[in-house]
């Protein structure tokens, strides 16, 4: 049976995935590196350190929990993104696991980077991988890009990427982990502020700050950090802030569809998992699609799938 393994050793999480194509199924194990209380984040060297020491445990889960034949194929995500100097040294882990592997068994080895394995995880989880033929927008929203990206089929790496807009300051997730944490809740912030969002009581007027289809959050920031000093709850706070990105990422739409056309859309990364981010997305972009939110945060299941692609040729 035709199996594919990948591993993705990001900033904040060590994932380890098989793709079986007969079955066209993703099997996973991740597990988040810890951070402490009050924090925002981790150094690169306590990064690498947590990863080496999970990675193996993610390895041991995923095939001791599943019966799968030796995989042929080996997939690492070793860079952010498809992009000159594009680097940190999480990702050594996961490629150095990969190379190992196989080295010892004669595995074909690929590398691609981080984002291309969130592209692909969201259109294997929206049942669209037929997408890697076409053009189509694709937004990577995390802790560490909120980038709105040209897809384009390319025989050599699966997937051209053209940067079309970017953050020029905070990164979403970075907005989202700031307020979360201004407001006492444990890093990474996402569902929780999420939750308390759900409870808000009333809608604060936003407006996109976008500079030729760059965003600026920094903003958000700032003015949750003034209503938490006004009085205001921590739920309109939370909303507040959800609602905010999810009208840039709009705009950042707006700009891009307006230049290239009406092309398909993808939403990927941990920050658009959230419902009330996405559901606002919806109302305006019917068809958009967005992965679950098991193939939304960081993991190795669209690396394994790039392998998969890579070897077969199916695309």
């Amino acid at each position: 049976m035709p199996e594919f393994l990948g591993v993705d050793t990001s900033n904040y999480t060590t994932s380890a995935a098989v793709y079986v194509s007969e079955e066209k199924r993703i099997y996973q194990a991740k597990k988040l590196l810890p951070v402490k209380k009050g924090e925002l984040g981790l150094r690169q060297s306590d990064a690498v350190f947590h990863h080496t020491k999970q990675l193996p445990e993610m390895v041991e889960q995923l095939f001791g929990d599943n019966h799968f034949s030796i995989p042929s194929v080996v997939t690492a995500s070793a860079r952010p993104r498809n992009i000159d100097g594009s680097y940190m040294p999480c990702f050594l882990c996961g490629e150095g696991f990969a190379r190992s592997y196989s080295a010892i068994t004669g595995a074909k080895l690929y590398t691609t980077s981080h984002q291309v394995g969130h592209i692909l995880a969201a259109l294997y989880s929206a049942d669209r991988l037929d997408l890697v033929k076409e053009r189509f927008i694709a937004f990577h929203v995390s802790g560490g890009t909120t980038d709105c990206l040209l897809c384009e089929p390319d025989d050599e790496i699966v997937m051209r990427i053209t940067e079309l807009g970017t953050s020029l300051d905070l990164k979403a997730g970075q907005a989202v982990d700031r307020t979360g944490v201004m407001l006492g809740l444990q890093f990474p912030c996402g569902a929780e502020l999420e939750k308390l969002a759900m409870g808000a009581d009333k809608n604060v007027k936003v407006k996109a700050v976008l500079k030729d289809g760059n965003c600026c959050l920094s903003g958000v920031e700032n003015k949750c950090r003034n209503m938490l000093e006004s009085g205001e709850t921590s739920e309109n706070i939370a909303k507040y802030c959800l609602d905010f990105i999810a009208e840039t990422i709009i705009a950042m739409t707006d700009h891009a569809i307006e230049i290239y056309g009406d092309l398909p859309l993808v939403f990927a990364g941990g920050v658009m998992s959230d419902v009330i981010i996405r559901d606002r997305i919806v109302s305006r972009y019917r068809s958009a699609c967005f992965a679950q939110p098991q193939f939304s945060c960081d993991n190795a299941a669209g690396v394994a799938i790039y392998g998969y692609l890579k070897s077969t040729g199916e695309r």
